[in-house]
């Protein structure tokens, strides 16, 4: 099929080449992603009862409605999916990249800056692209939340909030964004012939402080975080900490709830200072204490079921378990897990080993005209619009091998640390959690085994399952 492609784009100048190559190589990725898609589609629709092997963990009602929700949510991915790789295609064949940037040399020309202001351009060439971005991604966003996560009984959020909330997830992002963006061009800038060192030493910095810094200062913007009240669950979470040697400082739980019914836990921070943050949602014994009243945007159920839309009744009707006190322990001993075995670690090292070897390629690269001209840039070569180019297309090739790569070692990582939670004697209830997670989140428990390979950087419950049940206490 590719071969006649192949042999014409072959013939063509060397930046025509490497344009078509681009092209060739992103619709290739989609088409495969699409295939994957279909046979995983293809079991949503055919499996309409609980198989036998999962009759003991999943009535036929949460089945169904598992499998409409994910039915629901394969059909939106398709036309998104396609939407956005038009709107890419379209970018690229009509020179959108090279219009935007000359655009945005207009409007510095006009605000005073001239083209010895490179990396003022390139600001704003940032803030439109990025601003583009959001706009044309609002309509999918909109329709996700408010059809998709509303008909399923998950949004918790009226249309008010989640316009304030994601202009203002607009703003913080420029606020980190173009401050870094603008040190790590000067700093490429001025670097010298060794300048791939120091970029790469200044973006391993900003990395490791924004992780340090995000669930404590910019979290908060978005979501209410309070301490975990003193009480048996706190306790028994600082006892089991503590026998493993993990420095916990905090125990935070965060409002959730406002945007979502889905659920979730994760630990944060550096060397002596770790903290653990669990959603609201997760805690079944747990209700946010002195609770304000609902801000304008968010809903508010009804009281003795006066005045229920059919939504607020879906939502009552899937209204969330959440896991025991038990069960919570479990799910932290699952991810205390990928501390104690230093997962957390591996992937830091491997994420800066390959942004290492990224900058290294890049700085071989960014001399090649040839690059700048496949995508329209015959007379200028502008850092930014470098780094675009490579990082985002020239790679893309090694980024998809990568990622396969990277989300077979998440699975077998998932598979250790269920293993340490079953050595704390956690087995039990890790199991059932795993269950009543699946059940909250509507997951669909039935996998075509192609599309779990390339694509679950969690192994399929039932494999979990099976793992645990091997040695599950009684």
């Amino acid at each position: 099929m590719w071969t006649p492609l192949l042999d014409a784009l072959w013939a063509l100048p060397l930046e025509k080449r490497i344009f078509g190559s681009v092209l060739l190589f992103s619709w290739t990725i989609y088409l495969w992603e699409t295939f994957l898609a279909q046979r995983q589609r293809r079991i949503y629709k055919t499996t309409t009862h609980v198989p036998k092997e999962l009759g003991q963990i999943m009535d036929s009602e949460t089945f169904e409605k598992s499998r409409l929700y994910q039915l629901d949510k394969s059909t939106f991915s398709f036309w998104s999916g396609l939407y956005s790789e038009t709107e890419g295609t379209i970018i690229l064949l009509f020179g959108g990249i090279p219009h935007l940037w000359s655009f945005s040399g207009v409007l510095c020309r006009r605000a005073g800056f001239g083209p010895e202001y490179e990396i003022t351009h390139s600001l704003m060439f940032l803030f439109l692209a990025t601003l583009f971005s959001a706009l044309t991604g609002l309509p999918w966003s909109i329709y996700n939340t408010f059809v998709i996560e509303e008909k399923h009984g998950f949004n918790q959020q009226t249309f008010g909030f989640f316009m304030k909330d994601s202009v203002k997830k607009f703003i913080v992002t420029q606020c980190i964004l173009l401050p870094v963006s603008s040190l790590l061009l000067y700093i490429i800038k001025i670097g010298g012939d060794y300048f791939f060192i120091y970029a790469w030493l200044f973006t391993l910095i900003v990395s490791l402080v924004l992780v340090t810094i995000y669930a404590d200062y910019i979290a908060p913007l978005f979501d209410k975080f309070i301490p975990l009240p003193e009480g048996t669950l706190k306790e028994e979470i600082e006892v089991m900490a503590k026998n493993i040697d993990f420095p916990l400082t905090k125990v935070y739980v965060v409002e959730g709830s406002k945007r979502s019914s889905h659920s979730n836990a994760y630990f944060y921070g550096f060397f002596k200072n770790k903290r653990i943050v669990l959603f609201d949602t997760l805690l079944e014994e747990y209700s946010m204490p002195n609770k304000e009243p609902p801000e304008e945007g968010f809903l508010e159920p009804p009281r003795d079921g006066e005045g229920e839309s059919p939504e607020m009744k879906a939502k009552v009707r899937n209204k969330k378990q959440g896991c025991k006190n038990e069960e919570v322990l479990a799910v932290l001993g699952h991810e205390l897990g990928h501390w104690k075995l230093g997962h957390t670690v591996k992937n830091i090292v491997i994420s800066q080993m390959n942004s290492f070897l990224c900058f290294f390629l890049f700085a071989i690269l960014i001399g090649r005209k040839e690059l700048f001209a496949a995508f329209g840039f015959y007379d200028t070569q502008p850092t930014l619009i470098g780094l675009m180019i490579i990082f985002q297309f020239i790679f893309s090739p090694y980024n998809e091998v990568l990622s396969f790569c990277l989300t077979v070692l998440s699975r077998r990582f998932e598979f250790q640390a269920d293993a340490f939670a079953k050595k704390l004697g956690k087995a039990k209830d890790l199991y059932s959690a795993l269950i009543k997670l699946n059940k909250d989140n509507l997951g669909f428990p039935v996998s075509d085994w192609l599309f779990s390979m390339w694509h679950y950087s969690h192994p399929p419950l039932l494999e979990r399952l099976q793992a645990l049940q091997d040695s599950k206490q009684d």
